[in-house]
This record gives C-alpha cells, sequence and structure tokens, in this order.
C-alpha cells in the first residue's frame, strides 16, 4: 500500500513535536529553572533559554518566579528601648535566589516560605526597635527621627539568614506604617505639645533677643546721626558767627548803608509775591520808594 507523503510528513513532525516536549523544555526571562534526577539535584539552575532534559520521571524540571514580590508584616505591637508600646507595619522585596535551597527547604511552595519570613522579620523588628528610644520614630523634630537607619539595620540582620537559611534575597526592606496604642497616644501628644510649647519659647526668647538687639542698633546709629548732625549745625553756626562778625564790623563804618541795606532786604521779601498794601510813605521800609531824600538824611 502507498503512503501518502503529506502523511508521512505530518506523522515526522508530530513524532519531533513529542520528542521536544519530552527532552526539551524552556525557561522564560522571569523564570529560573532547577532540573532533579530521580529527585536529587544536578546541574546548575538553568536561566532563560530552551534547555535538553530527560523524560519524566527520570528528571523533573521545577520553575521559580525571579521577578521581585512583595511580601507585608502584620501591624503589630513592638517595644522600644523606653519600654513605650509601639505598632509598625513592615514590608520586603524578595526573590528567589538559590533555587535548591529553596525548593530544598519549602518545596518550591510561596506561601511556606513568606510564613517563614514573617517570623524573620518580626525577630529582626523587635530586635532593632528595642534598640531604639520612642522618639527616633515619633518626634515633633526632624533631626531625632532615625527611619533610614532603622530600615537598616532590619535589612542587615534579615538579609544574611533569608539567603542562608531560605534561599531568598531581600532586596528591601521599609517602615511602611507606625501608629500607638490609644494607652500611649495621649502621653505622646502631651509630650508632643510639651515640646513645642519648649520650642515656642525658645523661639520666643531669640526674636525678644533678636528685637533688642536691632533697637540697640536704631538707637545707635540715631545717636550717632544727631551727633553728625550737630557737629555740622556746629560747623555752620561758627561760619555763620564769622561771617555775620566781618559784617558788624563793616556795617559798624557804615552805619546809614546797613540801615539802607535792611530796608532794602525788607521791601524785597514784602513784594515777593503779588500784593497790594496801603501804608504810609514815611513807614520803612517803603520809604525807600520816594523820590526824594529821606526824612532826616543828607540832601
Amino acid at each position: 500500500m502507498k503512503r501518502n507523503p503529506i502523511t508521512i510528513i505530518t506523522a515526522v513532525l508530530v513524532g519531533l513535536i513529542f520528542a521536544a516536549l519530552l527532552f526539551l523544555f524552556q525557561v522564560r526571562q522571569t523564570e529560573v529553572a532547577i532540573v532533579t534526577t530521580f529527585g536529587k539535584y544536578g546541574d546548575a539552575p538553568k536561566g532563560p533559554g530552551v534547555h535538553f532534559r530527560l523524560p519524566w520521571p527520570i528528571q523533573n524540571v521545577h520553575r521559580f518566579d525571579n521577578r521581585v514580590q512583595n511580601f507585608e508584616k502584620k501591624f503589630d505591637q513592638t517595644t522600644t528601648r523606653d519600654s513605650q508600646t509601639l505598632l509598625m507595619d513592615v514590608f520586603v522585596g524578595w526573590k528567589v535566589a538559590d533555587p535548591r535551597v529553596f525548593l530544598e527547604r519549602f518545596g518550591g511552595d510561596v506561601t511556606r516560605a513568606e510564613n517563614n519570613l514573617d517570623g524573620l522579620l518580626r525577630d529582626a523588628k523587635n530586635s532593632v526597635v528595642g534598640r531604639h528610644p520612642l522618639n527616633h520614630f515619633i518626634s515633633t523634630n526632624p533631626q531625632d527621627l532615625r527611619f533610614d537607619e532603622i530600615e537598616r539595620e532590619m535589612l542587615d540582620l534579615v538579609k544574611p539568614q533569608a539567603a542562608a537559611n531560605y534561599g531568598i534575597e531581600i532586596v528591601l526592606l521599609g517602615i511602611k506604617q507606625i501608629g500607638l496604642p490609644e494607652s500611649v497616644t495621649t502621653k505622646v501628644f502631651e509630650r508632643m505639645k510639651a515640646e513645642r510649647e519648649k520650642l515656642i519659647k525658645q523661639y520666643r526668647g531669640e526674636g525678644d533677643g533678636l528685637a533688642r538687639k536691632i533697637r540697640a542698633d536704631a538707637e545707635l546709629k540715631r545717636e550717632q546721626i544727631l551727633a553728625e548732625a550737630e557737629r555740622q549745625a556746629t560747623i555752620i553756626r561758627g561760619a555763620a558767627d564769622a561771617r555775620a562778625a566781618d559784617a558788624l564790623k563793616a556795617f559798624e563804618q557804615e552805619p546809614e548803608l546797613a540801615k539802607f541795606l535792611l530796608k532794602l532786604d525788607a521791601l524785597e521779601q514784602s513784594l515777593k509775591e503779588r500784593s497790594t498794601l496801603i501804608l504810609d510813605p514815611q513807614t520803612p521800609p517803603f520809604d525807600l520808594l520816594r523820590s526824594g531824600p529821606p526824612t532826616g538824611g543828607q540832601p
């Protein structure tokens, strides 16, 4: 019986696909895989790409997501160095670093891994928080807060243990939320109020001191300006007195000239503005306007 070439080609392709499914497997970019032979670990973890394997049950492929996963510690209580109760919520970003250790310890179960990670975080949190007073977590003074230092101390405790015991790499760790029990809240608010009042008194004292300094500087400048003005006035008065003395000597030699100049100045001052005056022509200084010589004067 003559076979159809299409049937033969199809059978070969199906056979190749079946063989590929049996002997090849693919690892995605977001995965890491480990191959076990009769349940025992052999080769190193497999990265992204296509890899060879023996059919099941000889070899089995275990795949794990190697992207960073988030795990959040439950909001629970802990105690600070000064015996204050504090509520804290901590989160971590983790990923599978050693697939073999992760598989041996948890059988590849992420939930079991996070349950163990929860206990590890709790121990680290209690240990680190117990080294710090309450004002490192809650304070009106930003300089007292130590969040970066506390998170770094927790990470230093958790990271090596998670890598060695669980095959997990802790990529990041942070404090998500902090709270206070109701029994502690009132005391904390009272202490924060006292700290605020202390700051108010400090700022008021600094403001009063600065105001006194400004007033003292202004008073000093005022005295300096007045003293300089008095000095300048004394110089001007002295110069005026000297000129007046010189003029007086001249007037003493020519008294009639002095009278004439005084009348002339008075007349000039009275006629600066446009006005109408009705006066006796004999009244000084308007007697200067007479066409004839002044009374009692020389012809």
